[in-house]
């Protein structure tokens, strides 16, 4: 790497006619300068040995620091040489000079979650934020540095989320995976060195427990399209859970965006929010009775189909989140006093819809359409996601041992 550094006397003067001390680092011909602060008259500057005269009245404390600020130069220089990285003189100087304002796990988690806010990545923003804030409160300090941040505290941090936020093992793990993603972030800053790493193997390693995923059955779907003696809210909760269901389990906020335009040629057309992955299916005979329900509410041909959306401001990233919110938190109320009327004992929630679709497909549908019908980007996600719900293999296997 041809690269150096070298304390130089730059030929701009001041108003005050005099000129800038500073570091030159040059990398493949090409030099940054590093102005140190200091002026001297050019009478001062021996340039033969590199050094202000004697005849200047600071003489001595200007050739210390500019051996100090040498030193440091040539030191980031060789450290660079040894990790090998090729980079410009100008990474050079950022790396010696332009320390980041923003050294605390706070403040890297405040650039964190702009970013997400930014992106309109809203979900995981106020999910991560809640995070953010458990490490905060449990560190009691908004100062917290990377380097307290050890395997010694994050099993602290696991035992205070556990047994003083009563968190399951799973949010303890999604905590966690928030303060890994902003370590990570703090070592590409060059914030905290990587040597310091509290995850990874012999260390903090991050493990996702099995989660049960609950659908419902044949008979009990069967039950929910049938029953009877249902409120006008019940109804519609209803409604957008089948919708959902019909559909191989749509997410409830790709739902309550349905516009009447989406769905032409026989055909439902939509984009999903969590991926942005276009989807086109064909309209189930069983979705047209709950369609007709819909019809003499729309106004205009981009109106939405469900009346959930109608009203916020659409240009709103944030009211449309919490309308969201707000939306399905009314529905699965409404749905939880349907599993009421039907003896359902499972809880019904917007959510398994798409657990139950996966619950009655079992091994029925080839796993390359599954994941079509899912959305998922991996077949890996379509196969871990199924294996929740195909039994029959397991169950055949216990019967053969125990059937004498």
């Amino acid at each position: 790497m041809s690269s150096n550094a070298k304390v130089v006397l730059r030929k701009k003067k001041n108003s005050e006619g005099h000129y800038p001390l500073a570091i030159r680092i040059t990398k493949n011909r090409r030099s940054i300068y590093h102005y140190i602060g200091h002026y001297i008259d050019l009478n001062h500057w021996d340039e033969k040995n590199i050094r202000v005269k004697k005849s200047h009245p600071n003489a001595k404390s200007l050739n210390r620091l500019l051996t100090k600020e040498l030193s440091e130069a040539t030191k980031a220089l060789i450290e660079l040489q040894a990790d090998k990285k090729d980079v410009t003189a100008n990474h050079i100087k950022n790396k010696l000079y332009n320390h980041p304002k923003s050294t605390s796990f706070f403040d890297v988690a405040q650039d964190y979650l702009k970013e997400l806010e930014t992106n309109k990545k809203l979900s995981r923003y106020y999910a991560d934020k809640v995070r953010v804030n458990h490490v905060i409160n449990f560190s009691k300090s908004r100062q917290l540095s990377f380097p307290e941040i050890d395997e010694q505290f994050l099993r602290k941090f696991k035992s205070h989320l556990k047994t003083k936020e009563n968190l399951s093992e799973r949010s303890i793990v999604n905590n966690l995976v928030v303060i890994r993603t902003i370590y990570n972030r703090a070592i590409k800053l060059e914030i905290v060195d990587r040597k310091l790493y509290p995850f990874g193997s012999e260390k903090i390693q991050i493990k996702f427990p099995e989660t049960q995923k609950i659908g419902l059955t044949k008979n009990e779907i069967i039950s929910l399209e049938t029953v009877a003696n249902l409120t006008q809210n019940e109804i519609h909760a209803r409604n957008i859970w089948l919708f959902s269901f019909y559909f191989a389990g749509i997410r409830v906020a790709d739902v309550l965006k349905i516009k009447w335009s989406d769905i032409y040629d026989e055909r439902l057309h939509y984009r999903m929010d969590k991926n942005s992955k276009l989807l086109s299916l064909k309209i189930p005979d069983k979705v047209h009775p709950i369609l007709e329900q819909y019809k003499e509410l729309k106004t205009h041909k981009d109106d939405f189909v469900f009346p959930e959306m109608k009203l916020i401001n659409l240009k709103s990233p944030k009211d449309i989140f919490k309308q969201t919110n707000a939306a399905t938190k009314k529905l699965n109320k409404h749905l939880k006093k349907i599993a009421e009327k039907t003896n359902i004992s499972k809880k019904i929630t917007m959510h398994i819809a798409r657990h139950s679709f996966g619950n009655i497909s079992e091994d029925l549908i080839p796993i390359k359409m599954l994941q079509k019908l899912y959305r998922h980007s991996s077949i890996t996600t379509t196969i871990n996601y199924q294996a929740n719900f195909i039994h029959k293999d397991a169950d055949e296997a216990l019967n053969k041992v125990i059937s004498f």
